[in-house]
């Protein structure tokens, strides 16, 4: 900062390797990179890829597009030559099924129900608890280059 040399204090970039379940019971591979410190070059501000044997998506906040299996191209590598396919536009934009509200708006008006209604809210303590968990867990597994089981939090 003006031009003086400072101590670094915070990361820039995260990056993680998961191990879930979905809700059906399947495991998947989930690989999550974030970084603040670069420019965007997509068309949102966030977006999620998914990757699967039959197809791929890229969700953002505002639109989905995918490319099934069977669509995805298959192009020859040549590196002495540009080009000349525009791999966006083999993409298809999933059509939306709904009108989607302001998330920021729907979550404070979840809350805001909850405590009307005497009701826990899903996001209390022990969500943000395991939030932390996740973060010092990610912490440990990098310091000791090795994965780490993530135990269920009780109080």
């Amino acid at each position: 900062e003006a031009g003086k040399e400072y101590k670094a204090t915070a990361d820039d970039a995260s990056y993680g390797i998961f191990e879930l379940e979905t809700p059906a019971g399947d495991e998947i591979i989930c690989q999550i990179n974030s970084s603040w410190a670069v420019r965007v070059y997509r068309d949102e501000l966030v977006e999620f890829q998914v990757d699967g044997t039959h197809g791929s998506a890229v969700a953002g906040l505002n639109k989905c597009v995918a490319q099934q299996r069977a669509h995805t191209p298959k192009p020859v590598w040549n590196p002495d030559l540009p080009v000349t396919e525009s791999f966006r536009d083999q993409w298809q934009e999933v059509p939306a099924n709904a009108e989607l509200d302001n998330g920021f708006k729907l979550q404070w008006e979840e809350f805001l129900r909850d405590v009307v209604a005497g009701r826990e809210h899903r996001f209390g303590l022990l969500s943000a608890a395991r939030g932390v968990q996740l973060a010092e867990l990610g912490l440990q597994s990098n310091d000791e280059r090795r994965t780490i089981d993530i135990p269920e939090i009780t109080l």
